[in-house]
């Protein structure tokens, strides 16, 4: 069972000193690759992953796309960016007495663009909310007809972004959820490793 897991943020340029970016450190897409398309961050590689390392949005759309067809499920565990500066200065800017306007236009949306290669492919979303965590779940589960959704409450520093911790529900689109309590990470991503390496079994299992 072949795996593509993004990880990490992606960099938004500006100019040739400042991007936008957020505060994913790329710890749980790290914990659960198998494979990795990764953005800009500083762990070690996991043993065995075939790693593509990318920078902006752009990139990891293509990056995703290019190897989707070798893989038999797809986690989508990095923050990619909503937005990007619609044009790119290729001079620093200098600061100014007046404020500074910067237009943003959005990325592309590789969940939403997504071609499946196959009937039996599984494709998992992740939702980081600070509010409403499962109807948003819930939503991102039909607009982006992914077929689970693993989501996790952001709004306090004690786990996700940055934080060694996490505390995950996934959601299934046959209605079904389960939750993962507090824990390393790394426990949580084994258990979601097993989690999603069951379902994609069944796909395969009721193929033949």
């Amino acid at each position: 069972m072949r795996f593509i897991v993004t990880a990490g943020p992606t960099r938004e340029p500006i100019d040739p000193v400042r991007y936008l970016s957020n505060r994913s450190s790329g710890k749980m897409g790290y914990a659960i690759a198998e494979a990795a398309i990764s953005g800009p961050v500083s762990l070690i590689p996991p043993s065995g992953a075939n790693l593509v390392q990318v920078t902006t949005s752009d990139e990891m759309d293509d990056a995703v796309h290019a190897h989707l067809a070798a893989c038999d499920v797809l986690v989508m565990c990095a923050a990619v960016a909503d937005y990007k500066p619609a044009t790119f200065s290729t001079r620093k800017i200098k600061k100014q007495k007046n404020a500074l306007t910067l237009e943003l236009i959005p990325t592309r949306d590789i969940l939403a663009s997504l071609t499946r290669p196959s009937p039996e492919f599984l494709v998992v979303g992740f939702a980081a909310e600070t509010e409403d965590l499962e109807a948003n779940a819930q939503k991102k589960l039909r607009d982006k007809k992914c077929d689970i959704v693993v989501a996790n409450d952001v709004s306090g520093n004690e786990s996700g972004m940055e934080s060694d911790e996490n505390e995950v529900t996934i959601f299934f689109r046959n209605g079904e959820k389960e939750k993962i309590s507090r824990a390393p990470k790394k426990i949580i991503a084994r258990a979601l490793v097993k989690i999603l390496s069951n379902a994609c079994e069944k796909r395969l299992t009721k193929k033949t």
